[in-house]
C-alpha cells in the first residue's frame, strides 16, 4: 500500500515552462542588463535553448539546484561569487518576481485535499530552495496541504540520491516502500528508485518526454491530475 506521496515541485506541481521561463529571463535581465550576448550565453548554460526558447530536458534549471546554476554562471560574472548569485536567485524565486507560479492542475488545493482524504501524507522534494517552495505553495493556496517540504538547502542531499525520500518517510512515520515518488525528470525518478519507493511515476508537465521517462518509471502520466485515477486503478491507496 502507498501511504505517502512525495512530489517534485517544478514541472510536477507547477507547469515548468509557464512558471520558470519568464523568471529566468527576468533574472538574467536583472543580473546582466547591458550585454545581450552574455545573457544568451548564461541562459544557454542554464538550459534555456536560445533557438527554441524552451528548456532542454535534463538541463541545470530542470534537474539541478540553484547552487549548481550559480556555479555555472559565476565564471562569467567578474566580481560575483557563486554563493552570492545563488542567494540572489533564491531571493527572487521566494519573492516570486516571475509572472507567478502556474500550477500543473486546474485546482491544485482541491486535488491535494482529495489525496489527503484517502489518508495519504503529502510532501514536496525540490531542487529549489525550501523557502521558495513554501512561498510558491502558499501563493497557490496549497501550503497547508503538505506534511513535509524539502529544498536543496534542507540538509537531505540532492536527487537522484535517496535522502529526500527517506526524510519524507521518516517525517510522516512510514517506510520508503510506502512512498510514491512523482516527478518530471530522471533525477526525480532516480530518487524514488534509490530510496526503494513503492511507486515511481513520471509526469509530462516538464521538459522531458514520455520516451525518456518511461524506462525509469512504473507509469507516466500527462499530469498529476491523473494521479487519483492511477491510485484507484492500482488499488494502492
Amino acid at each position: 500500500m502507498i501511504r505517502g506521496i512525495l512530489f517534485d515541485k517544478d514541472g510536477t506541481l507547477l507547469d515548468f515552462e509557464a512558471t520558470w521561463r519568464g523568471f529566468v529571463e527576468e533574472t538574467l535581465a536583472a543580473v546582466i542588463p547591458d550585454d545581450l550576448a552574455l545573457r544568451d550565453r548564461l541562459g544557454d548554460l542554464a538550459g534555456l535553448d536560445p533557438v527554441t526558447g524552451r528548456f532542454r530536458a535534463g538541463s541545470p534549471v530542470v534537474a539541478g539546484s540553484t547552487a549548481e546554476v550559480a556555479a555555472l554562471w559565476a565564471p562569467y560574472l567578474p566580481g560575483r561569487d557563486a554563493e552570492g548569485i545563488a542567494a540572489e536567485i533564491d531571493d527572487r524565486a521566494a519573492a516570486a518576481v516571475m509572472r507567478g507560479p502556474m500550477a500543473a492542475a486546474p485546482d491544485l488545493p482541491a486535488l491535494l485535499e482529495a489525496l489527503r482524504a484517502r489518508g495519504l501524507a503529502l510532501g514536496v522534494a525540490t531542487h529549489d530552495s525550501e523557502r521558495a517552495a513554501r512561498s510558491h505553495m502558499s501563493m497557490l493556496g496549497a501550503l497547508e496541504k503538505f506534511d513535509f517540504i524539502a529544498g536543496y538547502d534542507s540538509g537531505h542531499g540532492l536527487k537522484p540520491g535517496p535522502g529526500m525520500v527517506q526524510a519524507f518517510a521518516g517525517a510522516v512515520g512510514i517506510a520508503p516502500h510506502e512512498v510514491a515518488m512523482i516527478g518530471d525528470s530522471l533525477h526525480d525518478l532516480g530518487a524514488g528508485r534509490s530510496a526503494g519507493a513503492g511507486l515511481v511515476v513520471g509526469v509530462l508537465t516538464g521538459p522531458a518526454e514520455a520516451a525518456e521517462l518511461s524506462p525509469h518509471a512504473d507509469r507516466v502520466l500527462g499530469s498529476i491530475v491523473e494521479l487519483p485515477d492511477l491510485l484507484a486503478e492500482l488499488a494502492l491507496a
